[in-house]
């Protein structure tokens, strides 16, 4: 009897969860707070059903439970995975989602890269469209002092450059079951990504333009913005992968968590080349530079 319910293929059949239902109910409401949030940053007002909902507390509720979705669902995922769900055919699809999910990311940084190339080869209508009278119809605009990009840029290039060595040193460690070697790498490389979001927030602080002063301000500050936002992602990912390895989670054989978050760090280093070479260098090109 007991072989008749033995499962006879290489695929995952899901048990009931409610983490679908409540992502959506966090989503929602985290989306729909930030729109109170805004407001109540703006000075604005928000009622609905007379009750005024111009505060943060929504946004930060809708945050908490999607925080608390992504904990208890991937913690699921992992039991699976120890409990021999995950065959091959399953960890290949796992594989072509991660490789699905990255290729989504590509295309945002393909909008923030097109909206940079498109104010900078077309100045002329998009400083007219921004009415900013001192720019003048050049790129960058006139009046604006950029970033030396041989300064903190090429500094943050270094690390993640240096980073995306160390994370490949772990990933080797793992294949060669050397353990010490896998949870040094990932503490390395999970240093690297903090100290890249230190000096990146050191940077925007005394950055010389701001958002709201130039369309430069804008396409710079948004598409180093969501790549600094991956960086934290990322280092949160791997952050988690290094607590797991440390607990003896990952074998030779079974890693595709650490896999994973290795590919998506490779991505962030990818994209961070073509941001210093297109916005920090090109972006840059002829404009006089902020001191210090």
């Amino acid at each position: 009897m007991a072989d008749a319910h033995q499962k006879q293929h290489d695929y995952h059949i899901i048990d009931p969860s409610p983490w679908p239902l409540i992502a959506s109910i966090g989503a929602f409401v985290a989306t729909f707070g930030g729109v109170c949030f805004m407001r109540y940053l703006s000075g604005g007002s928000f009622r609905l059903f007379g009750l005024e909902l111009a505060n943060p507390w929504l946004f930060f509720m809708g945050l908490a439970l999607i925080i608390y979705t992504m904990i208890g669902w991937w913690a699921d995922t992992i039991k699976e995975a120890h409990d021999g769900a995950h065959t091959r055919v399953v960890s290949l699809h796992l594989r072509y989602g991660m490789i699905m999910f990255i290729a989504s990311e590509v295309m945002f940084f393909v909008a923030w890269f097109w909206a940079f190339f498109d104010a900078s080869l077309y100045a002329n209508e998009a400083i007219q469209a921004t009415r900013v009278e001192f720019t003048g119809g050049q790129w960058p605009p006139k009046g604006v002092e950029v970033l030396d990009p041989w300064h903190l840029p090429l500094y943050n290039t270094v690390i993640l450059l240096l980073s995306g060595t160390t994370v490949t040193w772990a990933h080797h460690a793992l294949l060669e079951n050397d353990r010490k070697g896998l949870i040094s790498g990932l503490t390395l490389t999970v240093l690297l990504g903090i100290l890249f979001s230190f000096v990146q927030g050191w940077e925007y602080v005394h950055a010389p333009f701001e958002f709201k002063s130039s369309i430069y301000g804008a396409t710079f500050f948004m598409a180093t913005g969501f790549h600094g936002f991956h960086v934290l992602i990322g280092t949160i990912f791997l952050l988690v992968c290094l607590l797991r390895a440390v607990k003896g989670d990952f074998t030779a054989k079974q890693h595709f968590g650490f896999e994973a978050a290795a590919w998506y760090w490779h991505f962030v280093d990818v994209v961070w080349l073509f941001l210093f070479f297109s916005i920090y260098i090109w972006g840059g090109w002829g404009a006089p530079l902020a001191e210090g």
